[in-house]
C-alpha cells in the first residue's frame, strides 16, 4: 500500500510547520478539529509571537483561549498547552532539545501523563517533532485496515485499536533498516492522511483511489 500510495501521491513533505514547537501546537490544536482551522489559530499565535516555548509561556490562559479559538474545544487545549510548556521547564530545564535527547518509551510515557494528551498525539509529537521512530496511527488508518480487512473492526478511539493498528504499521516496514523507520513512518502517514481525505472519509469513495485495485482483488478470490 505504501508503495502505491508513494507512486500516485509522491512525496507529501510532512508535517507542516518551521519548527518542533510549532508541530507540538498543531498537535494539540488538530484534535477533533480540521487542518484548516488549525491554521488560523497557529496564524494568530504568530501575530501574537506565540509560535515559541517562550511566546506561549508569556500567555495568560485566558489569552491563549483567544488566540486558538478556531480550533475549538478551548477550555481543554488551552490548559493541556500549558501544561506541555510546564512540563518541558519542571523536566527538562526549559529546553525541547533536553526533551528530544529522551529515550522514545519513557518520553511517550511522560506525553501520555499529561491532560488531553492520547497515544495519537503523543505519537504525532514524537515523530514529528522529534524525528523518533515511532508510527502514527489515525482514523483514515483505521477506516483503510478495517475496509482492506487488515483488521478486524474495532470502536474508534479504542487504545487496543489503535495499538493494533501501530503494530501493523510497524510490522510492515520491518524489514526495512532501522535507521530508516522514522522517515518511513512520517511519509506514510502523511500519504494515509491524502488518500484518507480524498477517498476514506465516513462513507468510501473508492473511485480513483490508489488502493482500490486491492479491493477489487479481494472481491475475485471470494468463493
Amino acid at each position: 500500500m505504501h508503495e502505491w500510495l508513494v507512486t500516485a501521491c509522491g512525496p507529501q513533505h510532512w508535517w507542516p510547520a518551521n519548527t518542533p514547537f510549532e508541530v507540538i501546537l498543531g498537535a494539540y490544536l488538530t484534535q477533533n478539529t480540521a487542518w484548516k482551522a488549525v491554521e488560523r489559530s497557529l496564524d494568530n499565535l504568530k501575530r501574537a509571537g506565540a509560535l515559541t516555548l517562550e511566546g506561549i509561556r508569556a500567555l495568560p490562559v485566558e489569552r491563549l483561549r483567544e488566540l486558538i479559538r478556531p480550533s475549538g474545544f478551548v477550555t481543554r487545549k488551552a490548559p493541556a498547552i500549558k501544561a506541555f510548556v510546564a512540563l518541558v521547564d519542571d523536566q527538562f530545564a526549559g529546553s525541547l532539545k533536553n526533551m528530544a535527547a529522551t529515550p522514545a518509551d519513557p518520553l511517550r510515557a511522560r506525553l501520555l501523563a499529561l491532560p488531553g494528551v492520547g497515544p495519537e498525539t503523543a505519537d504525532a509529537i514524537l515523530l514529528y517533532a522529534f524525528g523518533k521512530a515511532v508510527p502514527v496511527a489515525d482514523e483514515y488508518l483505521r477506516r483503510i485496515a478495517e475496509r482492506h480487512r487488515l483488521l478486524s473492526p474495532a470502536p474508534s478511539h479504542n487504545r487496543k485499536g489503535y495499538d493494533a493498528l501501530t503494530r501493523l504499521t510497524r510490522g510492515a516496514f520491518a524489514s526495512d533498516p532501522p535507521a530508516s523507520h522514522a522517515g518511513l513512518y512520517n511519509e506514510f502517514h502523511a500519504l494515509v492522511v491524502a488518500v484518507g481525505k480524498a477517498h476514506c472519509g465516513r462513507k468510501a469513495n473508492c473511485d480513483g483511489c490508489p488502493l482500490a485495485g486491492d479491493l477489487r482483488r479481494d472481491a475475485d478470490q471470494k468463493p
